[in-house]
């Protein structure tokens, strides 16, 4: 099962598709994924696999710390997926900060952090398609989470904090896309 592609769109919907919403979002984030490896010289069967499977921790019967960058990877491990995709998963848009706010640092910290062109693409992929499956700005989508979640929830503290770092990850992602040259 390692990095079967088929697989992970298979799992996605089994655990997500009962989400409404969220199912059309981790489609839309694996279909951007799916066309922006090549492009990024990602793993074509990785990459993809682990965008969309990022969200499988919002499954009621796969939460248990409430993190679901964590419950998912967790799960993910336990059913022997391949590293490089459970780390992904674990680590994607910003999670470290994140599991901050939540106090999971020591959890998340049981997960090694993908390569950073891997985690730059995961987030752009989540960040730049919005709860409904369509394409947004990744600053919209920012500020669609705050909205959604209220001013003083945790979710919008870590928003918070992370905004830089998203917005620096999918700036990189565009300039890659676009073919600027990275500075050395």
């Amino acid at each position: 099962m390692a990095t079967n592609l088929d697989a992970a769109r298979a799992e996605a919907q089994r655990l997500v598709e009962p989400l409404g919403r969220r199912w059309m979002h981790l489609q839309a984030v694996g279909r951007c994924a799916e066309g922006v490896a090549d492009a990024l010289a990602l793993d074509r069967l990785s990459f993809p696999a682990a965008a969309w499977l990022h969200d499988i921790g919002y499954a009621p019967e796969l939460i248990d710390t409430g993190m679901h960058a964590i419950d998912g990877a967790r799960y993910l491990a336990r059913q022997g997926w391949d590293p490089l995709i459970v780390s992904m998963v674990a680590h994607h848009s910003c999670a470290l900060l994140e599991a901050a706010e939540r106090d999971l640092s020591d959890a998340l910290n049981d997960f090694e952090r993908p390569p950073a062109d891997y985690e730059d693409a995961i987030c752009f992929c989540d960040m730049t398609n919005g709860p409904a499956g369509d394409p947004v700005a990744a600053s919209d989508r920012l500020d669609e989470i705050e909205v959604r979640y209220g001013p003083d929830h945790l979710v919008t503290r870590f928003i918070r904090k992370a905004r830089p770092e998203i917005l620096g990850s999918v700036s990189r992602v565009q300039d890659r896309l676009a073919g600027v040259p990275r500075p050395a």
